[in-house]
């Protein structure tokens, strides 16, 4: 069953503290909305509408930037308002199924998913829940009552719906009430609403103390995986090559199926085997017409999706050129200027190097060039 979602990020989180909302606040050096967004994807969401306060859409395009199957949209004054905004932003679909996400919960799994898409076969909703295990008291600084806790439970995010009957429920939601979470709105106009079975991982982050215990978690959710790809052209003729997606003037050129920019094939064959997504030639294959004389960009750019695919990130580049010439130095900004632009990542994470071989081996003779490439890659465990 394929699904939409909705994250709420337009709060202000005051009770977590000085600083940033929330969803801005990085964990584990990324922001805290990324890794739902990130995983809500990789569990096969087909399209994602992230509410923000209105003065966010800019910052959500920098914490979002090189994924794709997002928006964002201006959320409004209360979370009631911001989840009918991201339900009117997503596009309609016959049968839809939607989830409900606090990006506040940023531990978010495709086994959650799974699990509340499959208790709505006979459902309007589900939601997780885990039971209360606290003795529950009532008062104000004295306890004036212990509140039996038999058949209470704790409901947690994301909550999947039938999107049409959430919808239908929220236009008859009394406009003076707010309801503390969106299957109660459902609730109240007699939906039912599975409760399938909870997880402490999906933890809410409100106040300090929660950052601090979620930086611990986060270690454990996420590997890192290193990848290493290298490719060498030779020269013929021609008057310039292409370099990290870069014209350079030259004597000759470099001959290749496609562009034959090596640096960019081999951080494209880097980053597909840390993520053992085979090589380059496996997915554009140079027997195949259409990518004669392709812009390598192309290729960069389809590794980069597959690891944004799988919920992972590309932490850092490091590309090393093996040629007497063309120099490199001279154009080493640009170059990193350039891989950043295809990558969605900052220059500060890649390294552009070269070197010679002090005239020996084919280098050496300037009958090619080579490059070799090492990233290092942070997944989903």
């Amino acid at each position: 069953m394929t699904f939409s979602a909705v994250i709420v990020a337009a709060g202000d989180g005051l009770r977590a503290g000085p600083g940033d909302p929330k969803a801005w606040r990085h964990l584990s050096g990324r922001p805290i909305l990324r890794w739902s967004v990130e995983a809500l994807l990789a569990a096969g969401a087909r399209e994602i509408v992230v509410v923000v306060a209105a003065d966010r859409l800019a910052t959500a395009d920098v914490a979002l930037n090189t994924l794709s199957g997002w928006r964002a949209v201006a959320g409004g004054s209360t979370r009631a308002a911001s989840v009918r905004a991201g339900l009117a932003a997503l596009p309609p679909h016959p049968d839809d199924v939607v989830l409900i996400h606090d990006a506040a919960r940023p531990f978010v799994t495709r086994a959650h998913v799974e699990r509340l898409i499959a208790a709505l076969s006979d459902r309007d909703g589900a939601i997780p829940s885990l039971p209360v295990p606290d003795t529950l008291k009532r008062g104000n600084g004295e306890v004036t009552q212990t509140v039996p806790r038999d058949g209470l439970w704790r409901a947690q995010t994301p909550q999947a719906f039938r999107r049409a009957a959430l919808e239908a429920a929220y236009d008859a939601w009394p406009a003076d009430l707010e309801p503390t979470d969106d299957a109660s709105v459902l609730e109240r106009v007699g939906g039912r609403i599975a409760m399938v079975a909870g997880d402490p991982m999906l933890m809410k982050l409100t106040y300090p103390e929660d950052f601090l215990m979620a930086e611990h978690l986060a270690g454990a959710q996420r590997v890192t995986r290193i990848g290493q790809g290298v490719d060498a052209h030779r020269f013929g003729p021609g008057d310039a090559v292409w370099l990290c997606g870069v014209r350079i003037p030259h004597d000759q050129g470099l001959i290749g199926h496609s562009d034959a920019d090596c640096a960019l094939h081999a951080l494209t064959d880097a980053i597909l085997g840390a993520i053992a997504q085979g090589d380059i030639g496996q997915h554009f294959p140079p027997s195949d017409p259409q990518w004669k004389g392709a812009s390598s960009d192309r290729f960069l750019a389809h590794a980069m999706k597959l690891v944004a695919d799988q919920g992972g990130r590309v932490v850092n580049i490091d590309l090393t050129l093996v040629c007497e010439r063309p120099k490199i130095g001279p154009h080493r900004n640009t170059m990193r200027a350039r891989i950043a632009e295809i990558t969605g990542l900052q220059t500060g994470q890649i390294s552009v190097k070269a070197t010679t071989t002090e005239g020996m081996g084919f280098t050496g003779r300037q009958e090619g060039l080579m490059a070799q490439a090492v990233v290092l890659v942070e997944t989903p465990a």
